[in-house]
């Protein structure tokens, strides 16, 4: 019987075990190597439990280039939950809450996935937070024509930009940033996300966008970007008075266009599935959503 082999639970001693740590097929898993290289994984991050040869469960952790803590734990497999517990309980950073899960799933997954993940999961202690849908605009997909009632011009300086991510968190759909207005104001919020996620993009900051009414006023932005793996719509908002005017679709055709201008390959976004007027506008925009992902917190 398995259970009759020893339990060794331990992180991958390098690449020449990626293969050992891919057991279970993942969308991520082809990921992992490059992510290794460029420094956003390590070794220690990635660890298995182990019945003599057989892995009965895994557990992954990710960063950005540079960080000394992982950011996420974006992959966690389980042929057996008490080992998936007990891989956890061994494998999670020492220190305050484990950072945050995330998982990739297709659209109907609550028809096929077993789940044997969100079980484990959940009996150590986390709780799903959001389920957001992933989309993709691909090459051929039309693109809205050029309206005249905006103009568009990447922001003067960061402060604008920060003081316009400000603003728009004002009755915000967006489940992470109302987590963040629970716990700090709108303009450390704002100042957080630019700081750690919009800045340390590599792509040009010259793509970022503003738009403005004829008067100059700002109405939103949107900032395409690249995030080291695709093409993205990093984010984008419209502000509190101009909200329901249709502002948000030329605002995305902007900076649909602007990537698609690049000859990418694909184009990818995010909205939480709850967001139902950004879900809307990305759909009117021919972006199609081709899986779901599951956000998981332990705070």
């Amino acid at each position: 019987m398995e259970h009759a082999l020893t339990l060794t639970l331990r992180p991958i001693t390098g690449p020449d075990e990626l293969d050992l740590f891919n057991a279970f097929p993942y969308v991520l898993n082809a990921e992992i190597e490059g992510d290794l290289t460029a420094g956003r994984r390590r070794p220690e991050w990635l660890w298995v439990a182990l019945r003599g040869d057989r892995v009965t469960a895994r557990a992954g952790w990710w960063s950005r280039p540079g960080d000394q803590q992982p950011l996420v734990m974006d992959v966690f497999d389980v042929q057996d939950p008490d080992d998936g517990v007990r891989l956890l309980r061994a494998a999670q950073p020492a220190g305050g809450t484990p950072p945050d899960y995330t998982r990739f799933l297709a659209p109907d997954w609550r028809d096929h996935d077993d789940a044997r993940w969100l079980d484990v999961l959940e009996k150590s202690g986390a709780r799903v937070f959001v389920e957001r849908l992933r989309l993709e605009w691909r090459p051929g997909t039309p693109l809205r024509e050029p309206g005249d009632r905006l103009a568009f011009r990447p922001p003067r300086d960061a402060d604008e930009l920060i003081g316009l991510m400000t603003l728009v968190l004002d009755g915000t759909l967006d489940a992470h940033s109302r987590d963040d207005l629970a716990r700090m104001t709108a303009r450390q919020s704002a100042e957080q996300q630019y700081r750690e996620e919009l800045d340390r993009y590599s792509s040009p900051h010259d793509w970022w966008r503003v738009a403005t009414l004829p008067d100059g006023e700002p109405v939103g932005f949107v900032i395409p970007a690249h995030n080291g793996y695709n093409p993205i719509i990093a984010y984008i908002a419209v502000a509190p008075a101009h909200r329901g005017r249709g502002y948000v679709d030329d605002l995305l055709a902007a900076g649909t266009r602007l990537l698609a201008e690049q000859d990418v390959p694909r184009i990818r976004a995010a909205t939480d599935v709850g967001n139902v007027p950004m879900a809307a506008a990305f759909a009117r925009a021919g972006y199609i959503t081709f899986e779901h992902q599951v956000d998981m917190t332990w705070r």
